[in-house]
């Protein structure tokens, strides 16, 4: 287990160059936006715009503060995506034009690269429970939580980012003062998520 302070993420240019994201975690280590199995990562939009394109990788958007953006994702119909919305899964591979629905918004951001791995990101209501995995999972803060493991506790502040797996053994308990979300990454060889 793991914990990525919302201090220590690293920050970096879009890859079209409209804006900054907020990288939390990448693999393989150090790999760049052209390269990765899966990336987590936010990026707060100030302008409506379009999307970076990123070849043979899905993608999962969810809203973190501001009232949120519609995606206009290639040509289909605008979906709206607010604080309160479901994350919202499509392929990074296609158009996607964002128009904010009012002023600044920061968004979380999973990316799988397709026949290397897949992911699911769920908004969870807390307090909760979580069984072990054999699944790479991640846990994001958007308040200030505690995870506890058998003996041990941990805290989390706003944005910052639990990592762990298989060793986890014990379930884990998440408590707070507002939901977190979970991410889930499976590689190719392992039963899929979906």
């Amino acid at each position: 287990m793991k914990i990525l302070r919302a201090s220590d993420h690293k920050r970096m240019p879009w890859k079209n160059g409209g804006g900054e994201t907020v990288e939390i975690a990448v693999y393989p280590a150090r790999a760049s936006i052209e390269d990765f199995d899966w990336r987590i990562s936010m990026a707060t939009v100030a302008s409506d715009g379009p999307f970076s394109i990123f070849a043979d990788v899905d993608r999962t958007l969810s809203i973190l503060s501001g009232a949120g953006m519609e995606l206009t994702i290639d040509g289909g119909p605008p979906v709206t995506l607010e604080l309160d919305s479901e994350p919202c899964p499509f392929s990074a591979d296609r158009p996607v034009f964002a128009t904010l629905v009012d002023g600044v918004t920061t968004d979380l951001n999973v990316m799988t690269r397709r026949g290397r791995f897949s992911h699911r990101v769920i908004r969870q209501p807390v307090p909760v429970s979580l069984r072990p995995s054999g699944f790479l999972r991640f846990v994001l803060a958007t308040g200030k939580h505690v995870i506890a493991f058998g003996s041990q506790r941990a805290d989390l502040r706003p944005l910052d980012c639990l990592i762990f797996g298989a060793e986890v053994t014990d379930d884990l308990v998440i408590s707070g003062d507002s939901e977190v979300f979970l991410i889930e990454l499976v590689s190719e060889g392992e039963s899929d998520l979906r």
